[in-house]
């Protein structure tokens, strides 16, 4: 592998973890480490090549933290079990702990990707972003570089490794991401709860409201600030069904509705309910299909409304 190419390698192996990718880069650092001990790569350029990708990456994040708020945040935290509880955990530890998390959140798995969106969605002021970044950059970079350095004559396995990606790396990466994908589905689908839910058409629901309750379930939908919703409908948080559920009114037909492809919330939801002896019904299209249909909508009051903490 030429010198290039394992500056390359290691800039690209980098920037994917960054992003959110399963690649592991302390691997990849502590490789270049004991390739720079043997006089194959430069260590200057190689802690280069990796403090740009970090910087790069952070920035990007950062960015779309700061401009998509939310829903960076909910895309993101998808990895977690419970993607609210996930979002208000880390920006609520982020906040409480202060900016110093980002000196040290490369180490903490999860934690790293979040904590570049977490800074821009929280309107961390853009000096003090870098100057944090910049340190755990490298401070990360660095240790794990030198560690590859300073046990290099027990590094050649991995050395070899990163020889290797330096030939396959394309294909490595592809294969590993589209496994890590077939897991979280084959994931996804064994802990998805079975059975049909029932579903009504938005203009159905419209033509009866008096004899319906509406419940609002969307994972994430009291968060962006100008969110509406179906008039007259309820917050029902899908995250908190554990506890105690609402006295839903007997005398009406439950309807809920979410956003999500496939009305999967809803659907979980109702699934959820029936076996615990409440029958709700599913609103096809969910509130995308209310929109369309001209039915009337209303803001989400600004005392039900979820906002991250700031920095400003």
């Amino acid at each position: 592998m030429t010198a290039d190419r394992g500056y390359l390698t290691l800039f690209g192996l980098v920037l994917c973890e960054v992003l959110g990718l399963p690649i592991p880069a302390a691997l990849a650092l502590i490789a270049a480490g004991a390739l720079a001990a043997a006089g194959s790569l430069s260590p200057l350029l190689c802690l280069a090549a990796a403090m740009a990708a970090m910087l790069l990456g952070d920035s990007l994040m950062y960015a779309l933290g700061r401009t998509t708020g939310w829903w960076l945040l909910g895309i993101l935290c998808r990895l977690s079990l419970h993607p609210d509880s996930c979002i208000l955990r880390s920006a609520d530890a982020f906040y409480k702990r202060g900016k110093m998390v980002l000196v040290f959140a490369r180490f903490v798995p999860g934690v790293n990707t979040l904590a570049a969106p977490l800074a821009g969605s929280m309107v961390m002021p853009v000096p003090q972003f870098y100057l944090y970044d910049m340190a755990g950059a490298a401070l990360y970079a660095g240790g794990y570089f030198a560690l590859g350095y300073l046990l290099s004559g027990f590094s050649g396995a991995v050395a070899n490794a990163f020889h290797a990606i330096g030939h396959y790396v394309g294909a490595a990466m592809g294969l590993g991401f589209g496994g890590y994908l077939a897991f979280r589905l084959w994931d996804w689908n064994r802990a998805r709860p079975r059975g049909p839910v029932v579903r009504v058409r938005a203009e159905d629901v419209a033509g009866r409201m008096g004899s319906v309750a509406i419940f609002d379930v969307r994972s994430h939908g009291y968060y962006d600030k100008g969110t509406t919703r179906i008039e007259g409908s309820v917050r029902l948080d899908p995250y908190t069904l554990s506890g105690p559920l609402p006295d839903f009114p007997a005398d009406k037909q439950i309807i809920l509705y979410c956003t999500c492809n496939g009305e999967g919330t809803s659907g979980r939801v109702a699934r959820f309910l029936s076996g615990r002896g409440t029958q709700a019904y599913v609103l096809t299209g969910g509130l995308r299909a209310w929109k369309k249909a001209g039915l009337p909508i209303e803001p989400v009051p600004d005392h039900e409304m979820v906002s991250l903490p700031t920095f400003s």
